[in-house]
């Protein structure tokens, strides 16, 4: 599979290359972009690769009797990296870049995709600048945002009477608009927010942040971090028995690859929102069981499903007859069409570029709930598409003449 050995240069060399020859040539190629051994590699990563050649091999590896290829790069969670490996993809003939976690290291691709009028698949780009101010004619933001998941998790605390509440967050972007949005849903239902601690990224030690929330009264901590730094939080949250001491414990960002990571005795009682879940109906599952064949038996995240979804959308899109070096043609043409598969099912695009869904809200089982591995998340509630996303930003400019 021509795919994967592209995949494979890339890992070695940090950066996959088209030589300018083949800039023009009859092949599609889509660049994976993310982290491929930080503190994001388990919910994207290698598993964002499998879930992308699936998405291929529905189409039978071609579109249009051309061959799709796919490349691999590690952004090493850097900006200036990212950057540079999306400009030489670009401009040696990549079609399209999808995933890239980080949101400053999306925000910096969204840029660079459209000013090179290619294809950006914003699948684990978390943050609502993407449809905001920052919103792109060749961007669609597929899983979830920062909007719909601080929607959620907010107004689940409040619905259980709990309104106060300490934050520790990740001093990057995703970190400081997660904090920043859930504080607004907060206060608007009444509740307020008693403090919070920014700590930086792959920390070790939390204990002076979690002495503050213990020491601050609040009801509820939120958790506005992901990865590993998540599942250090809180594994060191149940060292300081925070819960035992009446304190609900809201992750706002929390995988079903960091509940793995934990195991449901330190996990169990969570709370978080998604728009996937692997054995949310037969679809999911029928996807879940594809992706684990490929995977050593892992469940694939929200974000691995979403590089799934997208990337067979961005490939419908073109056997339609979209071009695939006008990146806005594309996007255009993904916008017209509905989308239908087995990770998210029916759908649509927004015309900012934000993928339309239902949200879930889920808490964590515990031990004796669960029925094997990967058996985690129990369903508390459905947020209906048409209540799940903010409205159309006002910052979007296109979207307001579209």
């Amino acid at each position: 599979m021509a795919g994967w050995k592209q995949c494979a240069f890339g890992l070695l060399f940090g950066i996959a290359l088209v030589s300018p020859a083949a800039a023009d040539d009859d092949t599609i190629r889509i660049g994976i972009l993310n982290d491929q051994s930080g503190p994001f590699a388990d919910f994207a990563g290698p598993g964002s690769v499998v879930a992308a050649q699936l998405a291929i091999d529905d189409v039978g590896g071609k579109v249009n009797g051309k061959p799709v290829e796919l490349l691999v790069a590690d952004h090493q969670n850097k900006a200036d990296v990212g950057s540079n490996i999306a400009r030489k993809w670009l401009a040696s003939g990549v079609d399209a870049i999808a995933d890239v976690p980080n949101s400053s290291v999306a925000l910096a691709v969204n840029f660079i995709a459209r000013e090179q009028n290619r294809v950006y698949l914003a699948t684990t780009g978390v943050t609502t600048r993407l449809t905001g101010d920052a919103c792109s004619p060749t961007t669609v933001q597929w899983a979830i945002d920062t909007w719909a998941m601080a929607n959620g998790v907010a107004q689940g605390m409040a619905d259980q009477g709990s309104k106060s509440w300490y934050f520790i967050t990740a001093d990057y972007a995703f970190g400081v608009e997660m904090e920043r949005q859930v504080t607004e849903f907060v206060k608007a239902a009444g509740g307020s927010v008693a403090g919070s601690a920014r700590h930086p990224i792959n920390a070790s030690d939390f204990s002076s942040f979690l002495l503050g929330a213990q020491g601050s009264g609040a009801k509820v901590l939120g958790l506005a971090t992901s990865g590993a730094d998540m599942v250090n939080l809180v594994k060191q949250a149940r060292e300081f028995h925070l819960a035992e001491s009446g304190m609900k414990i809201a992750s706002l960002a929390l995988y079903i690859t960091d509940v793995h990571a934990l195991g449901l005795e330190l996990a169990q009682g969570l709370y978080l929102t998604s728009a996937f879940y692997w054995d949310l109906n037969d679809r999911t599952r029928t996807f879940a069981r594809r992706f684990s064949d490929k995977f050593n038996g892992k469940k694939p995240s929200v974000f691995q499903a979403a590089v799934y979804s997208a990337t067979l959308h961005y490939l419908k899109a073109l056997q339609a007859g979209a071009p695939a070096k006008d990146g806005a043609a594309v996007v255009a043409k993904m916008k017209s069409m509905p989308t239908n598969d087995d990770a998210f099912g029916e759908g649509s695009i927004r015309r900012d570029g934000r993928k339309i869904h239902p949200m879930y809200a889920f808490q964590i089982k515990s031990p004796s709930e669960s029925k094997g591995p990967w058996d985690y998340y129990r369903l508390v509630g459905t947020i209906p598409a048409d209540k799940a996303w903010r409205p159309i930003s006002s910052e979007c400019e296109f979207a307001k003449k579209s």
